[in-house]
């Protein structure tokens, strides 16, 4: 049994919006629990209050209740935080949209329909990546469970369009006649509050770093000088344990549903 958290970053007006999913199985899921939860009583100690979630926006800005440490400090531990995720050995799948060209663009599709917020549009890509990415994994038929942080507002649809997908999207994984929809997924998706599931957490940082690296990689400003050096080092390091990018942007050979996730993506995380 595998079991995906996901989480994104930049769905309010950031110009590009990423979503990351951590793939792990049962055994390396709970030690992983507990030792965030270490984690966080160690950060709670430097903060001078209880952490009980971990929001990187936040860390990263050096906004309360972070005010007492030094960007150099904050460094740090993003980097200790890197290597320890690491170490977890947990697979990664990410996907991430230009917002911009989405909003521009993608209304005269007929597709919108189906995909009219860029939340939804980036959680049919992952879930998508992850039936292509699994089917070929022997005997997982049924066998990934589906964890999204809290969103209120797209559960309802969201669920209906992985219980009900529209047939344009038959065509990414290569679906046969008698191939179930997403038979790789167990039943609907899952949502829940960050605050109770650390790995939730953890594809929150992942996808922070991954977008402020397209934005970085796209022209915006550093907000001190190195950031995009040092950015683009943590991301090299965080996402070395991707699924292969032929299930989410691959080069040759696309669908024409392949090809809508493709074209809206940025240039510097899809190729």
């Amino acid at each position: 049994m595998k079991f995906c958290y996901i989480d994104e970053s930049g769905i309010g007006e950031e110009p590009y919006a990423v979503m990351v999913g951590v793939i792990t199985d049962a055994l390396r899921m709970r030690p992983t629990k507990s030792d965030w939860e270490a984690l966080l009583s160690v950060l709670s100690k430097l903060a001078g209050r209880t952490i009980s979630e971990f929001h990187t926006r936040d860390f990263y800005a050096g906004n309360t209740p972070w005010r007492g440490l030094t960007g150099q400090m904050r460094a740090q531990i993003i980097d200790a935080l890197i290597d320890w995720i690491n170490s977890r050995k947990h697979s990664l799948v990410f996907v991430a949209v230009d917002k911009t060209r989405w909003s521009s663009e993608f209304m005269s599709d007929s597709r919108y329909a189906d995909l009219n917020t860029v939340w939804r549009f980036l959680g049919l890509h992952l879930v998508l990546s992850l039936q292509k990415h699994h089917q070929h994994i022997p005997k997982n038929k049924g066998n990934t469970v589906l964890i999204f942080d809290n969103e209120e507002k797209e559960r309802v649809r969201f669920t209906d369009l992985i219980l009900n997908p529209p047939a344009w999207v038959d065509s990414y994984y290569s679906r046969t006649s008698k191939q179930e929809s997403f038979d790789q997924i167990v039943d609907a998706p899952y949502f829940a509050d960050s605050t109770d599931v650390p790995l939730l957490q953890i594809a929150d940082f992942l996808a922070y770093f991954l977008r402020r690296y397209a934005e970085l990689e796209n022209g915006d400003h550093e907000r001190y000088n190195g950031e995009r050096q040092k950015v683009a080092k943590w991301v090299n390091k965080a996402f070395a344990r991707t699924i292969t990018k032929s299930a989410t942007y691959p080069k040759r050979e696309r669908c024409d549903c392949a090809n809508l996730f493709f074209e809206f993506a940025p240039s510097c995380l899809r190729e």
